[in-house]
């Protein structure tokens, strides 16, 4: 007979590796950043860029033969393996590596799996946090691309194999993940000295999809994830994802170079703006921010002063589900392991969302926690906001708004979408659009000024 934890544990093993997207979601500081190590830095560089900390979940053959499932020819994996490369990105949502990677897109990791022998790949948190945009990828930009739900099924089927039966919505949408969930249900799996159990235990947690956020941000905070309840510091909540296979000596073995990723990640810088800025507008906009929005979101110039702010639900009032979602049996079974001996989560803070840091929010659209509104224009003028609208089909240029900045929102005219996986419907569970109206109250003018000056950050 199989137990409850042999049934997941394919499905977790492969999705363990994307629990890293949730880890890094947020931070908040006072006084100005200071920076970190530099060796630290080049060591996290490199093992997080150059190492796989997870056996392979498929086999190089399933990587090869996978496009068969396509509705479209693909170039043969053998004799134009960098063609095959650029068209699995595309057809799943992953992006070109700015790094070595053995000809794998970003996200993706070259491994062996568990009988020691057989070569495949594995993904890992740049599935989530490798994007680009405009041609370039980056490490730390949000992939709002991936399409988790049609790689899973078809990598899984590429390889003979079953696919695991998930206990949640992975994603419904491409771009969304829910990390929150996958950290749940690995969690279920152990006990509080971290020991294996058979059958999960019972967390009563429902969480959502939600975009991820920028990695540049975590430097300029101190309180992590969206609900800003877990210090930033903690270099153990990122390895989360190791829980599909470490064992507790692993995990204490492995922290110091988690240490040195957490470094390198506060080491990330936010892309520029590539476009000209219309510098009077921008101007005046800094006095409308600075007037509307600075006492959440924080001052930039010279330094960024960032205040942490958890705003009450009642008062931001977007979408509560990630809040509400987060059962306290769960946080007290964490707060109980290994990875809140230094670092717990304050079970008595306000229940609401961490305003964000604004550093390069050009680049990582959409906005809100779960990536509901398309741009920047429509998140400060509420009634903008489209109900159902499609992802763009890539991250090139020709797809930005540079006017309303963010990604151009095409909206379905009918019910059927010819491309389901692009649909993005604010109708689904944790997924809804409405909230932070403060935009509502400006002029015309005023939000006109208040985009040109987001530009600059």
């Amino acid at each position: 007979m199989r137990t409850a934890t042999n049934r997941l544990r394919p499905g977790l093993v492969v999705l363990a590796s994307l629990i890293v997207g949730a880890a890094f979601a947020k931070r908040a500081l006072a006084d100005a950043p200071s920076a970190p190590d530099p060796a630290a830095v080049e060591r996290g560089r490199e093992a997080l860029l150059g190492r796989s900390f997870l056996k392979a979940e498929w086999a190089d053959e399933a990587y090869k033969g996978v496009a068969r499932f396509w509705d479209e020819p693909a170039p043969d994996p053998e004799k134009d393996p960098e063609g095959y490369a650029r068209a699995f990105a595309k057809r799943y949502g992953f992006h070109p590596a700015p790094f070595p990677n053995d000809g794998l897109p970003m996200g993706l990791k070259r491994s062996v799996k568990a009988d020691g022998k057989t070569r495949g790949m594995q993904v890992d948190c740049l599935a989530c946090h490798g994007g680009s945009i405009g041609g370039t990828s980056y490490v730390g930009l949000p992939n709002t691309q991936i399409d988790y739900t049609g790689f899973f099924l078809d990598l899984f089927r590429a390889d003979g194999r079953r696919t695991p039966l998930m206990p949640f919505v992975l994603n419904s949408a491409r771009g969304t993940t829910n990390a929150g969930m996958m950290s749940v249900v690995l969690m279920s799996l152990r006990n509080t000295d971290l020991s294996s159990r058979t059958f999960p235990l019972a967390m009563g947690s429902n969480l959502p999809e939600l975009d991820a956020p920028p990695w540049w941000v975590l430097k300029y905070k101190t309180k992590m994830y969206y609900d800003g309840r877990t210090p930033a510091d903690s270099s153990r909540s990122i390895m989360q994802f190791l829980l599909a296979e470490k064992t507790a000596a692993e995990f204490e073995e492995l922290e110091p170079t988690f240490a040195d990723i957490h470094a390198y990640i506060q080491s990330i810088e936010a892309p520029k703006y590539p476009f000209p800025i219309e510098a009077e507008s921008a101007a005046r906009g800094r006095a409308v921010f600075e007037k509307s929005c600075a006492g959440c979101h924080g001052t930039y110039g010279e330094t960024v002063d960032y205040p942490g702010e958890v705003v009450p639900l009642d008062v931001v009032k977007t979408d509560p589900a990630r809040i509400e979602g987060l059962s306290d049996r769960f946080v007290e079974h964490y707060n109980a392991t290994w990875f809140a001996a230094k670092h717990p989560v304050d079970v008595d803070s306000e229940r609401g969302y961490q305003a964000p840091p604004l550093v390069g929010i050009w680049a990582s659209a959409p906005y809100l926690h779960n990536g509901s509104v398309p741009t920047l224009r429509a998140l400060l003028d509420s009634p903008r906001r489209p109900a159902r609208y499609l992802r763009p089909p890539s991250t090139d240029f020709e797809h930005y708004d540079r006017r309303d900045v963010g990604w151009k929102a095409q909206v379905p005219a009918g019910a059927e979408v010819k491309e389901p996986r692009r649909l993005f419907d604010a109708s689904r569970y944790g997924l809804g659009n409405g909230g932070h109206t403060f935009g509502d109250k400006l002029s015309d003018a005023d939000r006109d000024d208040l985009i040109e000056y987001l530009k600059t950050l």
